[in-house]
């Protein structure tokens, strides 16, 4: 049996270490946002934002608020494609807070919540909650931390664990265009939550459309606008986060 001619192996070798390298640089290119995010980390009259460095966060001027929000971002998503939804929940009345996550994943920072919530003790009431993969490390990280949480917000996302029998308020809502649509709304998704969970479906809405960015692979597009789904996630979002301030 002839032996393999070094200088081919080593080829072979070279080839199969640059498409590693390459599969493994376009998991760690975050998706581009869109100007509307960028714009969004600012104060306005309403809100005033600050970024803490591992973390944005987004407060009302009008009163220090008692109940706020913590959102996990998509995978890949850089956490500015949230800054908008945080804003417009934020001039509702509530902290809403963005974690920078490791390389973009969630799964990588699932204990991310707990330098919010040391950081905010004046907050009573808190939800997490995240977007897609976020949503689902969210579900995670309040299934181990039941006491401190008083919400979970899924935007086009669904539990990974078991959290029915939990005392949690819950929103779950997607784009009825979004391509797991079905796993957001079928029956293991609401066997996992409390039996008095909210599912909204946008009609029109997709995937992208939850944050202002672009490029999500394989994501139908959508026949409504971005501003019309954004307003429909924070109304949802609004809603139970009223419900969490007005518990003792």
């Amino acid at each position: 049996m002839r032996r393999p001619n070094p200088r081919v192996v080593g080829l072979v070798l070279i080839v199969a270490i640059l498409g590693l390298v390459g599969v493994g640089a376009w998991w760690l290119q975050p998706q581009p946002l869109l100007p509307e995010a960028d714009a969004s980390l600012a104060s306005t009259p309403d809100v005033t934002f600050h970024d803490a460095g591992s973390r944005l966060e987004w407060s009302p001027v009008a009163a220090p608020p008692t109940t706020g929000l913590i959102v996990y971002p998509g995978a890949k998503v850089p956490p500015a494609a949230y800054g908008p939804l945080a804003q417009a929940i934020a001039g509702q009345g509530y902290l809403v807070v963005i974690e920078a996550m490791p390389l973009n994943l969630a799964i990588l920072g699932i204990g991310k919540a707990d330098e919010a919530i040391a950081a905010h003790p004046g907050i009573r009431h808190w939800a997490i909650g995240g977007h897609s993969l976020g949503g689902s490390m969210a579900a995670q990280y309040a299934a181990d931390h039941l006491d401190r949480l008083d919400g979970l917000v899924f935007w086009a996302a669904y539990a990974a664990t078991d959290l029915s029998a939990s005392r949690l308020s819950v929103l779950s809502t997607w784009g009825s265009l979004d391509a797991g649509a079905a796993r957001m709304s079928g029956a293991d998704a609401r066997a996992a939550v409390p039996a008095g969970a909210a599912f909204v479906e946008i009609p029109g809405g997709n995937h992208e459309q939850m944050g202002y960015y672009t490029g999500q692979p394989n994501d139908p597009p959508a026949t409504i606008s971005r501003d019309d789904q954004q307003r429909s996630v924070a109304a949802s979002t609004v809603e139970l986060l009223h419900g969490l301030d007005a518990q003792p």
